[in-house]
């Protein structure tokens, strides 16, 4: 075995990373940064994350493998069996002390632990997930809450509408039971939105939590006073027999918000699916070839740098490295975007994930754990996401300020009542100061929104288009430039049959009769889709006899007697083939994009065959559109550059780029964006992720990666990217809608706190009693929601 695998003696201490001496076999490491190790328990200077100890720690890469951690770096024997034991357990559910906690909105927030912003009042959510996550302990709370309270909150409402015309009881009685059931709705069910009001008052950071607190708080304790002293009002607040209550108001609030947050929930708790997908490409175990010969599979966190693996047909690359002996073709799509597999021979190097499609490898470990490339794509998804918060909503941009306001306009009335009303002048300072408060609850602002995302995202359903959240349709109107993936976005993302050129002295149909033929033996797709296209045509195809495949050049065989081989120009010219005949058309189908086969018939030319990835039908008509929405077209695909160009200039797209990686597509949306451009990325790769989670609205296609449509927040079901311009309609007509509607829900607030102050009362008499208020609430929360419902009529 490779000498830096040797156990230390366990008597000395070993260096660690950042020359700290760790004693006794004790180091303690970052998860997010497993390069810093300290001897002692502290934080990361990198990320300020708590370190952990050695073997305990729940890596942030894939594998749970610190390659750091062997090697020169290996504090002593125990090491290796500690490692073991700690790759035999299962995932914790829960996420690892220590981990950093950020908030969606404000990712500067940053916690140990669980916890709220103290800015926005939002869950913080764990940086990096893991592959044992459970269900979000809040998103089940909340839940929880919601399903056990919604009957009390339907039952109060009917009660409250009903109750008097259906003369069930007296109001005396009614009033006790709306008590009995808004109580335990309003205590326990709102009691995690009172303190997040609490906490915005504590941290001087006003939000809709203080709003919504403020609110069903005052309606609630205004109503619990008038049910258990009704003689405290004047008679002017007497109604129906009863000084009329708002426990159904408060409880409507309770239930719409519980409703909203399990909602947003939902949809934020797809974050980390992306980055769970990713973790679960890799490879759980790997086949290594022992120093006798002998070989064992082995957990994937116990292979090292120097390690020889066995990869066998169908298998996945276990790590990254090159190949020591063995000839295969290697699907690479995932990392390139090549639709092709690619020929692998010594010395030849292996991304770890991909698929071994055919022949038998042996290969050299050379990066593993956080330096593979998947693990650096994980990597590059999690800070893209972290970069990135969700768009704030415009009811919270200007909540603050209404709060203060609302406040203010409630101390005015109280004392302006106190001082110069009429008696008892208190009194009605005290009511009419609640009132203000309950008439600001924002019922009507808090639909405002999420109904136009209800309707618009139910509509882009309806075309194929899935929206994730709120951000996705408000951001996507707004796009500026579209970066697309090549393979699978605007091509098909599989090779299919494009034409056959015959020599002289041979038909095209002959030509591909007799490959089809050769090529039934073989597993390469290149193969399948000659085979495929001869059927489609009715060609009779012969059996082919004595077989031969030569990895990386073609194959050979006998069909009806005589002598067939088939393959590149290195398999011609090791033949012995001219090929020049033909020498014009291959260099233009090359120049298409195609990849180009020779066909030999004993020792004679007979022809050339044609295969590419074709161009999506749809795909001219959604570039046009797209232009006349003036979005601004580039392409960015793994693929050789000379295709990249070929599809390019056939879809008229003017900016190409060739030959990226995930990274190269990730710092191309951050250059557009550092512009002060709206970036867009479409894609259906892994190689996609990092660039879909890291731009302004990722879009991935319906029939690409989970990981794609992981990190995407818009999914285009079909694949057809006529979406993206469906959805750049939807979003312009959905924000005109929610503008629409918070400017209904801010004039009814506009209206009913000077009503509810009483500044009519000295021209009029008029105060606003709590069942007119009541409905106005009820129909300024029918205004928003048949406004939003006019989506429904919305027309591309």
């Amino acid at each position: 075995m490779d000498q830096k695998h040797s156990a230390h003696t366990p008597s000395g201490p070993a260096p660690s990373a950042h020359g700290a001496m760790v004693h006794g076999g004790a180091a303690y490491v970052c998860p997010m940064h497993p390069e810093v190790r300290r001897d002692e328990p502290g934080r990361c200077p990198i990320c300020g994350m708590a370190l952990q100890l050695e073997g305990t720690q729940t890596p942030a890469a894939h594998g749970g493998h610190d390659h750091h951690a062997h090697g020169k770096h290996a504090p002593d024997p125990g090491v290796h069996a500690g490692h073991a034991a700690s790759a035999a357990k299962p995932a914790a559910m829960d996420a690892p002390s220590g981990a950093a906690y950020v908030c969606p909105m404000h990712p500067e927030i940053r916690r140990d632990a669980p916890g709220h912003c103290p800015i926005c009042g939002m869950a913080l959510e764990p940086e990096m997930p893991t592959l044992g996550e459970g269900k979000d302990p809040e998103l089940a709370d909340f839940e929880r809450r919601f399903w056990w309270t919604l009957p009390l909150t339907v039952v109060g409402v009917m009660l409250a509408m009903f109750g008097h015309s259906m003369e069930l009881m007296d109001s005396r009685t009614q009033t006790w039971v709306e008590l009995a059931l808004g109580a335990p709705l309003v205590l326990w069910a709102g009691a995690p939105f009172f303190k997040r009001g609490w906490e915005s008052v504590v941290n001087k950071s006003p939000n809709m939590w203080t709003l919504i607190a403020l609110g069903t708080g005052a309606a609630f304790l205004y109503s619990v006073v008038a049910t258990v002293a009704p003689g405290l009002f004047p008679e002017t607040f007497v109604s129906m027999g009863r000084v009329a209550v708002y426990f159904e108001a408060a409880s409507a609030i309770i239930s719409l918000t519980l409703l909203g947050q399990v909602l947003e929930l939902r949809a934020r708790s797809g974050a980390g699916a992306a980055i769970r997908a990713l973790l679960g490409l890799a490879p759980k175990t790997a086949r290594r070839v022992e120093p006798d010969g002998s070989e064992a599979d082995v957990p994937i966190s116990h292979v090292h740098e120097g390690d020889l693996l066995r990869v066998r047909p169908g298998e996945k690359v276990p790590v990254d490295g090159s190949v020591v002996e063995g000839k295969s073709l290697v699907n690479e799509s995932m990392v390139t975007g090549e639709p092709m597999p690619v020929s692998k021979g010594p010395g030849d190097k292996l991304i770890g994930a991909t698929i071994n499609t055919s022949g038998a490898l042996t290969m050299r470990a050379e990066k593993v754990g956080s330096a593979t490339v998947l693990s650096q794509i994980v990597q590059m998804v999690a800070q893209a996401q972290r970069s990135k918060a969700p768009m704030q909503r415009m009811a919270d941009v200007v909540a603050g300020y209404f709060v203060v306001g609302v406040v203010i306009a409630a101390l005015a009335t109280f004392f302006a009542w106190g001082l110069w009303g009429p008696e008892p002048s208190w009194v009605y300072g005290l009511i009419n100061a609640v009132a203000v408060l309950i008439i600001a609850c924002p019922c009507a602002l808090g639909l405002a929104t999420p109904m136009s995302v209800m309707v618009a995202t139910g509509e882009g359903a309806k075309r194929g288009v899935l929206f994730r959240d709120a951000s996705a349709i408000e951001n996507m109107r707004k796009v500026d430039v579209l970066i697309v993936d090549k393979t699978g976005t605007l091509t098909e993302g599989k090779p299919a049959f494009q034409k056959a050129v015959a020599a002289p002295g041979f038909t095209e149909d002959e030509v591909l009769r007799l490959a089809a033929s050769l090529d039934q033996g073989s597993e390469h797709p290149l193969a399948h889709s000659i085979v495929e296209a001869a059927k489609a045509k009715g060609l009779a195809l012969t059996k082919a006899d004595s077989f031969d495949s030569s990895t990386g050049i073609g194959v050979t065989g006998t069909v009806e007697g005589k002598s067939l081989a088939l393959g590149n120009s290195a398999l011609m010219e090791k033949l012995g083939v001219d090929v020049a005949a033909l020498s014009e058309p291959g260099r233009e189908l090359r120049e298409s994009g195609a990849s180009v086969m020779h066909l030999a018939v004993d020792g004679r030319f007979a022809g050339l065959l044609a295969v590419a990835d074709p161009v999506k039908a749809t795909t001219a008509e959604a570039i046009a559109r797209l232009r006349a929405q003036g979005v601004r077209l580039v392409m960015a695909t793994g693929d050789g550059s000379a295709t990249a160009k070929s599809v390019a200039r056939t879809l008229g797209i003017d900016e190409v780029h060739g030959e990226v990686t995930p990274a190269d597509k990730l710092e191309l949306a951050r250059k557009f964006k550092s512009q002060g451009l709206v970036v867009a990325m479409a894609g259906d790769g892994i190689n996609d992720a990092p660039a879909l989670a890291g731009a302004d609205v990722g879009i991935a296609m319906g029939a690409g990666t989970d990981v794609a449509m992981e990190s995407a927040q818009v999914t285009l079901v079909k694949g057809d990217l006529r979406g993206i311009a469906d959805a750049r309609d939807l979003s312009e007509a959905s924000v005109r809608n929610m503008r629409q509607n918070l400017m209904f829900a801010f004039l009814y607030n506009a209206l009913g706190i000077p009503l509810a102050a009483g500044v009519l009362y000295p021209w009029t008499g008029w105060l606003l009693s709590p069942m007119p208020a009541a409905l106005a609430m009820s129909l300024s929360s029918v205004s928003v929601v048949g406004n939003a419902l006019r989506l429904k009529r919305w027309r591309s």
